[in-house]
Parts: structure tokens; C-alpha cells; sequence
């Protein structure tokens, strides 16, 4: 049986302000019993996270459908009329690949018109970060973006900008939400378009970005040498097929190929089982492809193209992929080093990583006498760096963990378009000198140590499993472990209260974030863990981060595997295997 309140907001969607085959599913699961998958359909109702609102496709107040998309896009539009009264207000909207995508991109666009608002919206899919460069190239007040990004395919979201093309933040994301949450029907959503407010766009914005992404090379005569370097690339049946190989060819690579199985946008993803760069099964076809061709590069992205995976061939031409924190490594040293080399570097330079990820970015920034600072978790807060800093200092790069990278600032949220270019620009700068991407990143390590990071992600679905993360939460606060895998813990950065303690010195001083619900430990040997639940999946992540020397190359697989037992020893020492 029901608890009364999620009968009550069943009971509310069973009413005619709701179509038919809305009202008919939810029948039909009423009269099948299925109490428990109604009480987590209408339990809450979505909310803004670090991406925006994401959810599982179906009916229900914590479902993405267009009653839910229709609300919050009400909200926003209430939101916009209110922060620039008597301008003519404009947004973006763009969508991935996704099943309803194309349909929630109509549905935003006639409500943002039905409200007066003018609408720029893409004639296609397109990625993620293009929509980001569209709101400042229109000069646009706010746009957004239909996806889930990596996610599985029954999920759907739905990506709010503001004017500076970044991912809203405090307190525009509160505001909105107010906002939501002051329309108590769905007959006060305005879902009547006026096509007079809808303009439709894509070629020409295609080319403006090129144009701008270009500029982003640091050395094209490498390329030009090596223009038949042999990439693979897939775009996981997602909309990075409309943007990078194009990207790749402007820069000049003319030895592109393309894994034909996923060329095809397909919300359902047929040939993985989840549409992640971040995992080997997303990325075997081209890696089989790569191995037949004998390829020197692949590269992946994710269905809204805002993060890349790439594999490389080790000593032994083996094919191996490399994680989020080694592609970021890479891609800020061969920034830092190229334009020093061009005599390209300032004083006014700086790049920007986040808590979570490598601390060797901010050793190669070091060594290169180049500003680093750290952010929460979340390309909103790198982008909202790039803001504070804009005119004063120059944002050269930035990445996460989680294969997110942006390389200059025309573009505000995490672009796997430019940086597969940029990591292909990358790779033939090595081979111009007779070396691979992987003895490039061997020599890296050798040059400041090893670092090596893993991450394990518990998920822990519906309402119970929100519950279960913030206990997991709270018991690590109330009873922090006092060593883990025999190594004392001396320093706890809480970023949830502002505290940094060094239990050593018995001082706390302040982390200078705002609020954000992290925990890390510090170990004596350096070694780093922290905690963190998503923002916009049911998952609660363990991120380990430790640093082995390195004196030479030749013991990068013998450091590799101490670095690796070392972790080990931590994750079981937590009780997480």
C-alpha cells in the first residue's frame, strides 16, 4: 500500500491536466502492484544538481516527461522575466541523441516562446558544449540542453545555462527552483508556442566555433607534418558525430575513421551497455578497429560529446586506455610546455583542476612557473572561476577527473570536441619527435612521480538508497577513521562545514569553497581519499588518489604496481570491496 502522501501526488496525476497515455501507465501500474516503483517515480520531484535535472524517463513527479521538463522550463522563463525586465530576453536550446530528446527540446522551445521569450534552437543534435558557445556568440541571457550526458539510456535530463554560458550557480539554480516550486498545476505551463519566437539555427554557429576552436592549436606545422596520423573515433551513437571529425579535419588530420557501428545517433545505444567513455565496453569497437588498422590514436566521446576518452598503444603495442586523471595530466603539459616553446607563455596564465582530481596538475603548473587553482567538483565552478578572473588573468586550461577538459574560454562547460582535437594535436607533436602518447605520459611520470588515482561508485537507487548515502555520510563525520591500510590519517578537509583539521598540528583553518557535501583524509604518505555523493545520479563515489616515485621509466610498470597494491590495501581497509 501507498504511503498517503505519494497516493495523494498519484492520485494528483490521474487528472485530466495530464494526456491520456500518461494517466493510462500509471494506471496500469497501480493495478500490477507495483507499489514500490511509484513510491520512487512521485517521492520528490527533481532537482537541480551539478548537471542540471536528471532523472529516469517515465511518469512521475521524479521522472524527466514533459510535465516535469514543462514545469521547470516555467520556472526559468518566471525566473528571466524577473532578472531582466523590459529587455528582449533570448535562449539556446540544443539536444544530444538521447529517446525525447528532440521531442523535451520542441516542448522547452514552445514554452520559452509561449512566455515571449525569442529561441535559438539547433536544427539537430548537437554537443553539449556548442550550445555553451551558442548563449555568448547570440548574446543570450540563459539556454539549456537536453541529455544525461554518460548516463544509462533510460535516463533524460536537462541542462540549464546562463548568459555566460556556464551551468547555473548559486544563487540562480535556488531561484529557479523557487520558482518551480510556486506553480502548483500544470495548467499554469504555458506549452502554446508562438513560432514567431522560434529561430532556427546550426551551419552557421558549426562555423563559428571552428573558427574559434582553431585558434586553440599551438602547433599546426607538426600537424601539417603529420596530417596522416591514424585516428579512430567514435561517438558512441551520440552527437559528437555532427562536430569532431569535422573539428579534426579543419585542424588539419586527413586520417580520420570514423567506428561506422556507432556512427548512427541512437538513444538506445545498441552496441554498449552504458554510452561511457569511461568504461571498456563503450570502447571496444574502436579499440578492435584501432588494433586492425594500426592505428596511433582513439578517441571517444560521450553522447552530448562534454567528455572524451582515448586509447593509446603501450611499449608492447598493446592497446590501453587511459583515465580521466592521465588525459588532464597530458593535455596540461603539453600545454604548459608547447606554448612555453612557441614563446607563447604570460605571467597572466593559469589552468584550473578540482579537488578530486591529480595533484600533479598542479605540480606541472608549478614547474612551469603557471598559476593552478583548485574547485569543487563540477565544470559550473571552474567556469565560475573563469568569470571572477576574466580581464585580469588568462585561463589557459582546466579538467576533472571524470574525462571533462575545456581548453580556452569561448566555450563554458567541459568540450570533448576541442580536446580530441587538441589530444590529437597532442599525439602528432609526439610522433613528430619519434615518440608515442604513451612514452610521452611515461615520461611525465618520470619527470614528477607517479601518481595514480581509482574510483570506486556505489550506487544506491530510490528513496532508501538517498538515505543510505547520507548515513554513509554522517558516519564518516561522527567517527572518522584514525589510519586507513596502516598509515595515520593527519588532516580531514570537510568541504560540506569550510574546515580543513591537521590532527597533527591540532590546527583547522579554512578550505576558502563554498559548501559542499566532500570528505577528505589525507594520509601520512600523502596519499589522498575523499567522498563525495553525486549530484545527479544515485551514487555515492570513493575517490583514491597516491603518489609512488618514479626515478626513471624503466620502473613505470613496477611503480604502477605498488601504486596499484597500495590502493588496494585502502579500498579493502574501508570495507569497500
Amino acid at each position: 500500500m501507498l504511503a498517503p502522501e505519494i497516493q495523494a501526488a498519484v492520485d494528483c496525476w490521474l487528472t485530466p491536466a495530464y494526456d491520456i497515455d500518461t494517466q493510462a501507465t500509471i494506471r496500469a501500474m497501480q493495478v500490477a502492484g507495483h507499489h514500490e516503483a511509484l513510491t520512487d517515480a512521485f517521492y520528490r520531484s527533481l532537482e537541480f544538481g551539478t548537471g542540471g535535472l536528471r532523472g529516469i524517463m517515465g511518469p512521475g513527479s521524479n521522472r524527466m516527461n514533459r510535465y516535469t521538463l514543462g514545469m521547470a522550463t516555467q520556472g526559468l522563463c518566471n525566473y528571466l522575466i524577473q532578472c531582466f525586465p523590459g529587455q528582449e530576453i533570448k535562449v539556446a536550446i540544443a539536444h544530444d541523441s538521447r529517446n525525447h530528446s528532440p521531442e523535451f527540446a520542441q516542448i522547452a522551445a514552445s514554452i520559452f516562446s509561449a512566455n515571449g521569450i525569442t529561441v535559438y534552437l539547433f536544427d539537430g543534435l548537437r554537443p553539449t558544449p556548442e550550445l555553451s558557445f551558442a548563449i555568448r556568440e547570440l548574446g543570450c541571457q540563459s539556454g539549456c540542453v537536453i541529455t544525461a550526458s554518460h548516463n544509462p539510456k533510460e535516463y533524460n535530463g536537462y541542462k540549464v545555462y546562463w548568459n555566460d554560458g556556464a551551468q547555473i550557480v548559486a544563487p540562480h539554480d535556488q531561484n529557479i527552483i523557487a520558482e518551480v516550486n510556486k506553480i502548483t498545476s500544470v495548467a499554469e505551463v504555458k506549452f502554446a508556442a508562438d513560432n514567431s519566437k522560434i529561430i532556427g539555427i546550426g551551419a552557421d554557429i558549426d562555423a563559428r566555433y571552428f573558427a574559434r576552436a582553431k585558434q586553440l592549436s599551438i602547433d599546426p606545422a607538426a600537424i601539417q607534418r603529420q596530417h596522416d596520423l591514424k585516428i579512430v573515433y567514435t561517438p558512441i551513437h551520440g552527437s559528437g558525430i555532427t562536430l569532431v571529425p569535422g573539428l579534426l579535419s579543419e585542424f588539419g588530420f586527413s586520417n580520420i575513421s570514423v567506428v561506422e557501428a556507432q556512427a548512427t545517433p541512437d538513444g538506445n545505444f545498441p552496441t554498449v551497455q552504458s554510452p561511457n567513455p569511461e568504461e571498456k565496453n563503450a570502447m571496444q569497437l574502436a579499440l578492435s578497429q584501432a588494433q586492425a588498422q594500426d592505428a596511433d590514436l582513439v578517441l571517444a566521446t560521450d553522447p552530448d560529446a562534454d567528455r572524451v576518452g582515448m586509447g593509446v598503444k603501450n611499449n608492447a603495442g598493446e592497446w590501453v586506455l587511459l583515465n580521466g586523471n592521465q588525459t588532464a595530466a597530458l593535455l596540461t603539459n603539453y600545454l604548459l610546455t608547447a606554448r612555453h616553446r612557441a614563446g607563447q607563455a604570460t605571467e597572466r596564465d593559469y589552468i584550473v583542476y578540482t579537488i578530486v582530481t591529480s595533484e600533479i596538475l598542479g605540480d606541472i603548473a608549478r614547474r612551469h612557473a603557471t598559476k593552478s587553482y583548485q574547485t569543487l567538483t563540477g565544470f559550473k565552478y571552474i567556469a565560475g572561476l573563469i568569470r571572477t578572473l576574466e580581464g585580469r588573468e588568462t585561463y589557459l586550461g582546466g579538467g576533472e577527473e571524470s574525462y571533462g577538459y575545456l581548453l580556452g574560454d569561448f566555450v563554458r562547460d567541459k568540450d570533448a570536441v576541442s580536446a580530441c582535437a587538441l589530444i590529437a594535436e597532442m599525439a602528432a607533436v609526439a610522433k613528430d619527435q619519434g615518440r608515442t602518447l604513451y612514452q610521452e605520459m611515461v615520461q611525465m611520470y618520470a619527470d614528477y612521480g607517479l601518481y595514480l588515482e581509482d574510483l570506486i561508485s556505489l550506487t544506491k537507487k530510490g528513496m532508501r538508497g538517498a538515505e543510505e548515502i547520507q548515513e554513509m555520510m554522517a558516519g564518516l563525520r561522527t567517527n572518522p577513521p584514525a589510519a586507513i591500510a596502516g598509515l595515520p590519517v593527519v588532516e580531514i578537509r570537510d568541504y560540506k562545514t569550510g574546515k580543513i583539521t591537521n590532527l597533527l598540528a591540532g590546527t583547522v583553518a579554512e578550505t576558502g569553497l563554498e559548501s559542499s557535501n566532500v570528505l577528505q583524509f589525507i594520509l601520512a604518505d600523502g596519499s589522498k581519499i575523499s567522498a563525495r555523493p553525486s549530484g545527479t545520479e544515485p551514487k555515492i563515489k570513493f575517490y583514491f588518489s597516491v603518489k609512488q616515485p618514479l626515478k626513471s621509466v624503466v620502473d613505470y610498470d613496477l611503480a604502477t604496481r605498488l601504486a596499484q597494491d597500495k590502493i588496494r590495501a585502502i579500498i579493502a581497509d574501508m570495507g569497500l570491496v
